[in-house]
């Protein structure tokens, strides 16, 4: 008889509680703002991704996890903006629907499950944006902090994450059971 850990438990537990909360929709709305703004900050880094997202000027993402969902429209400028009452050219819906199960796999640098439906050209571009930029945050650091501290700052979150992904493989349930 296999007797599940104390933290699976513990985790289980945390599942069911997060699937029945529901943020305010203020709440949302000014999540959903802060974080175009980080996608365009992190774009505008980009020169060619801004260039591929251009092309694709006026067509519509919605992003759908469980609840909650997120409409994006490509700008002129090559950047994104909320378009919440447009109709999608594309779909993307992530499976996995336990936070926990998410945050786990993002500390093991894996991707969640995503079903696409709609235009596949536009799903080709999404996915080299997802692929090929990546947040600067050592750069970004540096103009607050300067370099050296910046530096020795990213070093410290880097040996953190990798920490953290470490632990999380370590998990009842992981590593073994995936075959690593």
């Amino acid at each position: 008889m296999v007797t599940p850990s104390p933290l699976s438990r513990l985790v289980d537990t945390l599942g069911e509680f997060t699937r029945n909360l529901r943020p305010p929709g203020w709440l949302v709305d000014e999540t959903q703002h802060r974080l175009v703004l980080f996608i365009n900050h992190v774009l505008m880094q980009e020169p060619e991704a801004q260039a591929r997202l251009a092309r694709q000027k006026g067509r519509v993402v919605r992003l759908q996890w469980r609840d909650f969902a997120m409409q994006l429209a490509a700008t002129p400028a090559g950047l994104c903006e909320l378009a919440p009452a447009a109709t999608p050219d594309l779909l993307l819906t992530v499976t996995d629907t336990s936070p926990l199960d998410l945050a786990r796999n993002a500390l093991q640098g894996e991707r969640p499950g995503v079903r696409i439906e709609g235009d596949v050209q536009f799903a080709a571009e999404m996915n080299w944006l997802v692929d090929h930029v990546r947040w600067d945050a050592e750069e970004d650091l540096s103009r607050l902090v300067g370099d050296a501290p910046a530096h020795a700052l990213a070093n410290a979150g880097r040996a953190v994450a990798q920490g953290l992904r470490k632990f999380a493989s370590s998990l009842p349930g992981q590593g073994r059971a995936r075959g690593e």
